[in-house]
């Protein structure tokens, strides 16, 4: 008897499901060509991860080519790049990391602007450098930092000192990189703090005057508390790509001379894999930095949990 009532309810509850599927079928239309995108581009060449335990040959194809177990992430974790390549990519995120608070400021700052037209000025502007194609953006740091006629080296020889060679020094890759990234990507990603700040009810805020509150006060203790999971959701979202940076962009601002902090696992993936046509090897070094990142998510959203706020 149990086990019918079970079964019944099972069979209820499916026949409930494919009902609302049926009334909400224009929802589920909208939905499927998202379905259709991560099927074909996300999950199906994932069936091609299995060349980096395999010595994948054309040739043979990948059902055919040879098994042979983890030698390639041996060979990566052996090699003398390996923990340099750690350290830039480690160095460059956590670098990024220190500025995520910056987006907020510039949010909170928008927010409390009341001149219409000036705050729409200053949106723009914060806005525009994201619309700007990463192969111009990387073309103008590169020509604003020239030692002989950037923009930034003239106005360093205005004050008296010597230009300096912004891109063929190493020690210098990473602030550029940082720093530049912050600038083109600012505004947008403030809107998304806005889009939360529009939800604080104004109640309050006339309430915490009423009390004597400061606009700073307010800040704090009402606008901050209120976009609080969207911070921490966004957050764990940068978490999740602590070893993935802007690939293309390191690409272009690489050299030679700043190799040394420049070369990263993504433009070392990009170098065995299509310029040396090592694939499999590629492939395993690839895994092991979405492997890595996989695990960095689900620590910070487990750690997110107990502020009640996490992605799943």
């Amino acid at each position: 008897m149990v086990e019918q009532s079970v079964s019944s309810k099972a069979r209820e509850k499916k026949r409930f499901n494919w009902r609302k599927m049926k009334i909400n079928w224009q929802l589920y239309l909208l939905l499927t060509p998202g379905l259709i995108y991560f099927l074909i581009f996300k999950y199906y060449p994932m069936y091609g991860l299995q060349i980096a335990f395999k010595n994948f040959r054309a040739i043979d194809g990948i059902l055919g080519s040879e098994w042979i177990g983890f030698e390639h992430f041996v060979r990566f974790f052996n090699s003398f790049q390996f923990w340099d390549l750690i350290k830039n990519t480690l160095g460059i995120n956590l670098y990024a990391l220190a500025l995520f608070p910056i987006s907020i400021i510039v949010a909170l700052s928008l927010n409390e602007l009341r001149d219409g037209k000036f705050k729409k000025t200053a949106q723009t502007i914060t806005y525009a450098p994201h619309f700007i194609s990463v192969v111009v953006f990387a073309g103008m740091i590169i020509a604003f930092l020239d030692p002989s006629t950037g923009v930034i080296n003239n106005f360093i020889q205005l004050l008296g000192f010597e230009p300096i060679s912004f891109m063929t020094e190493p020690s210098w890759f990473k602030s550029i990189f940082v720093w530049s990234n912050e600038w083109q990507n600012l505004g947008w990603g403030a809107i998304i703090y806005l889009a939360a700040l529009a939800g604080v009810d104004p109640q309050l805020h006339e309430a915490a005057k009423v009390d004597g509150a400061s606009r700073l006060q307010r800040i704090w203790h009402i606008n901050i508390p209120s976009i609080m999971p969207t911070i921490i959701i966004l957050l764990i979202l940068n978490m999740g790509n602590m070893m993935s940076i802007g690939f293309e962009k390191v690409l272009l601002l690489q050299n030679a001379l700043n190799l040394e902090s420049s070369q990263i696992i993504q433009t070392y993936v990009y170098e065995t894999g299509l310029l040396h046509a090592q694939y499999s090897y590629s492939t395993a070094v690839g895994l092991f930095n979405a492997i890595i990142n996989f695990m960095i998510l689900i620590f910070f959203n487990k750690m997110a949990r107990r502020t009640g706020t996490s992605l799943w």
